[in-house]
């Protein structure tokens, strides 16, 4: 493909530690290895614009997203959130419309076009080190029905759902895997995600045969 003949797209990423990368380089967090991938196959991208913290809920990005000034419109969102509402012991309902209404905002950024927002199921924290003493089994069946909601709202609206969850959870407790905190991970486990919505992107531009 000519790049020369692209335009650029704009890419709007929207979480929490997940998404910024906690406690690894910005290059080796799961957005910016994506980057490098779609540009390494020819595809015209902007770094992403990322609007996340470290133990944001679903409700709190939302507070951010009301606050905060974006473009008219980008080529692609994603969206990674709910960890916390979880760790928080919250109700995994309350998650479900919290995340309902994120999405449909999400939506709007991507100018009311669902096929361009692709939405990362939620690690399982559970089978890091870092949850040794905690009740590994209730945080396992609380993440799965967390990302059951995830999945069913993503795929009503007509997003992109992808699972990054079972893969996760095979090299969650390998130290390759992990950063130094023992919980978050490591640029090798977000490269898997990286390749993951890599493969979304591009998979989906095949389909339709249209760049990306």
């Amino acid at each position: 493909m000519d790049s020369t003949t692209q335009k650029t797209k704009s890419w709007l990423a929207l979480g929490d530690s997940y998404t910024i990368g906690e406690q690894v380089p910005l290059h080796e967090s799961f957005p910016y290895q994506t980057l490098q991938l779609l540009r390494n196959a020819g595809l015209s991208f902007y770094a992403p614009e990322i609007v996340a913290k470290t133990g944001w809920t679903t409700d709190e990005l939302n507070e951010q997203l009301n606050h905060a000034k974006f473009l008219t419109g980008y080529d692609m969102v994603t969206l990674l959130i709910g960890v916390n509402n979880q760790f928080r012991g919250r109700n995994w309902y309350e998650y479900k419309l919290e995340f309902m209404h994120l999405l449909h905002k999400a939506i709007g950024f991507a100018s009311g076009r669902s096929e361009n927002v692709y939405v990362l199921s939620i690690p399982d924290w559970g089978v890091t080190p870092f949850a040794k003493d905690r009740e590994t089994e209730r945080i396992a069946m609380e993440i799965d029905k967390y990302n059951e909601q995830c999945k069913l709202v993503t795929e009503e609206l007509g997003c992109h759902y992808l699972d990054i969850t079972g893969s996760q959870r095979v090299d969650g407790s390998n130290t390759a895997f992990l950063a130094t905190d023992g919980l978050h991970p490591s640029g090798q486990e977000y490269a898997k995600w990286a390749k993951t919505l890599f493969e979304a992107i591009t998979n989906k531009a095949i389909a339709i045969n249209l760049p990306v």
